[in-house]
């Protein structure tokens, strides 16, 4: 079990740098999580990490080896990807296999390393049926063992769920998280899905335009994001960020009250506008009793069972989303007020997007 540190990690194609100076430790044992949209660098960091990208600045360490240089099958690294990329004519036992065996490893520890990975995967039943035979969930689990009968250092894994359905993506999620408690490996994980991000991992690494905007916990990156974006992207459904003034020293929030809020953060000077934020979840409803509060009209009610999400229109136009607990009891065109707790609201510098604190 080894960890993973990076120092300074770049990477171009020709004149476009797409991975900027990326400095990142990963301990021994530890679930980190790459999580950005579409094009931040995430799958090109680890396929960096894996050795199936060059390099070209920076140096890159597993354990205590630089593995900088090295090619892919050195680094002692497993890797499964978004496609199961199983042979159709191998059973699964063959395929799980397959890495040893062209390693040229005896077949009696062949043997034994598949039946262990798949007691672990829970394949015993299937390790004589072809990949055809099987669903998308059990494909996946024999690309897992795959990587597990190798024994390596560390495991990572590019967007491996995304082409399961949703239910499959949630039974998954708890079978990767069990084996990450089972093995005590090293686990770096690739996806869009910040629902995935937060429900795995140990740590975060939040990724845009090839640079780290912010490492924490789950916890941490939603509780107390440095940016809008982090903010943003952490937490469904997405934080709210509304239009604010600097008023004798408080701040204005048009959309939720008529008179200034305080608080105990650096603001900007008198008249200054700032980006306030508050999550879905610190918000709640009520049918305007304070004559303070502003009215808002309910444009549509998503009703999910256990939680409902309330889409409201302000008076000044700005949208708010609020989390409801149960069945909401509004209904679309309805006037609304909105209770919230000054202490929850966050604040960003409108021109940096970095949080005020």
């Amino acid at each position: 079990m080894s960890g993973v540190k990076l120092k300074k990690i770049i990477k171009k194609y020709d004149q476009l740098q797409v991975i900027h100076g990326v400095d990142l430790e990963v301990a021994p044992g530890e679930f980190c999580v790459f999580v950005g949209p579409s094009g931040c660098g995430k799958s090109t960091l680890l396929r960096m990490i894996a050795g199936l990208e060059d390099t070209t600045g920076g140096e890159m360490f597993i354990g205590e080896r630089n593995v900088t240089q090295m090619d892919p099958a050195e680094r002692g690294i497993s890797m499964v990807f978004q496609t199961y990329a199983l042979y159709p004519h191998m059973t699964v036992e063959e395929n799980m296999g397959f890495g040893l065996k062209m390693n040229k490893v005896d077949k009696a520890e062949i043997k034994e390393k598949v039946a262990q990975a798949s007691t672990i995967l829970q394949l015993d039943d299937y390790l004589k049926r072809k990949p055809k035979a099987l669903s998308g969930g059990q494909r996946q689990r024999v690309a897992i063992g795959r990587a597990i009968v190798r024994g390596p250092e560390v495991f990572l894994f590019d967007e491996p769920l995304s082409n399961l359905d949703a239910e499959l993506r949630v039974d998954m999620r708890v079978e990767i998280a069990r084996l990450h408690n089972e093995l005590g490996a090293t686990m770096i994980y690739v996806t869009h899905d910040q629902v995935e991000a937060m429900t795995l991992a140990d740590k975060i690494v939040v990724l845009r335009d090839g640079k780290i905007e912010q490492v924490g916990s789950p916890l941490d990156l939603y509780d107390d994001p440095d940016n809008k974006f982090v903010a943003g992207f952490i937490g469904s459904p997405s934080m709210n960020f509304l239009d604010g003034v600097v008023v004798d020293g408080k701040v204005k929030v048009g959309a939720l009250s008529s008179i200034a809020i305080e608080t105990a953060v650096a603001l900007p000077p008198e008249g200054e506008k700032v980006l306030v934020g508050v999550r879905p979840q610190a918000l709640s409803l009520n049918a305007a009793s304070d004559e303070h509060q502003m009215v808002n009209n309910v444009d549509i009610s998503e009703e999910l069972g256990g939680v409902a999400y309330v889409y409201l229109s302000a008076p000044n136009g700005e949208r708010i989303v609020v989390e409801a607990k149960g069945k909401s009891s509004v209904v679309k065109g309805q006037k609304v007020a909105v209770d919230f707790d000054a202490d929850l609201l966050m604040f960003f510098d409108t021109k940096t997007e970095q949080r005020i604190r």
